[in-house]
């Protein structure tokens, strides 16, 4: 660690920034003709180097921390914000559903969980005394509890009415499970009838959930604990609430029907 230089450094920075980037589409990969994303990684892992370096001359494993405190990110540059759902489109979005998938896209506004996430719950996971739905297993392994809004606990209390609490509780028309990847020609279709464009996928649903909830007034640290984030800090990386968080909001939106 002592011969990393700025030098060093900024030549492996510069070196991430040109390497192909790639995005994932249903059928292959393609290449990315625009550099901003290349340089947003390399951003990214240069932020974790600089932690990781940091630490070690804060235990005493370094000497000086002159040399990559010289180091820059690129500027001008930023992740991508994420594409939201206004009420008015989700609710079309809704509409334009096929009934057992209108299910699935209502608990992920109501909740704001991944698909994995949803498609996994059984009825059991539903608490209507508290008012919570309980995500056993998340992205980190770990289980969280997502506190539901009024509207979220009648809409659960119903998918749940009368049903064994080891049932699946969000299922394909046909009583099967959803599969991975289910999602993806289900939410086109739908958009397309909604006229919702530029259409958005399934996890846009979980954007849209963080930034109508927080729209609403509920305070950072419950959408972040919700959404299964350490802490409010990561709230704003998908971007979809910096759109909101300027303004004054004196109406809550409508609810979601």
């Amino acid at each position: 660690m002592s011969k990393l230089t700025t030098q060093r450094i900024e030549q492996w920075r510069n070196d991430l920034a040109k390497q192909s980037a790639r995005t994932r589409s249903e059928t292959a990969h393609r290449k990315l003709d625009d550099d901003r994303p290349r340089r947003v990684t390399a951003n990214r892992y240069l932020t974790q180097l600089r932690a990781a370096l940091n630490r070690a001359w804060r235990y005493g494993k370094i000497a000086s921390r002159e040399q990559w405190q010289r180091v820059e990110p690129f500027k001008g540059v930023s992740a991508a914000r994420e594409r939201c759902l206004t009420v008015a489109e989700a609710n079309r979005l809704l509409n334009g559903c096929n009934s057992d998938f209108r299910l699935l896209c209502r608990a992920a506004l109501e909740t704001g969980a991944r698909y994995g996430e949803l498609t996994r719950l059984r009825v059991s996971d539903f608490n209507p005394d508290i008012g919570m739905v309980l995500i056993r297993t998340s992205k980190a392994g770990k289980p969280r509890d997502v506190v539901l809004s009024e509207q979220g606990v009648g809409f659960f209390k119903q998918v749940c009415a009368g049903r064994s609490g080891d049932e699946i509780m969000l299922r394909r028309a046909d009583g099967a499970a959803w599969g991975n990847s289910h999602q993806q020609r289900q939410m086109r279709s739908a958009c397309a009838r909604a006229k919702v464009i530029p259409a958005v996928g399934f996890h846009q649903l979980r954007h849209t959930w963080a930034s109508l909830a927080i729209m609403n007034g509920t305070p950072l640290f419950v959408v972040a604990k919700n959404l299964g984030h350490r802490d409010a800090k990561m709230v704003g990386m998908g971007g979809c609430w910096w759109h909101h968080q300027a303004a004054v909001v004196t109406q809550p939106p409508p609810p979601l029907k």
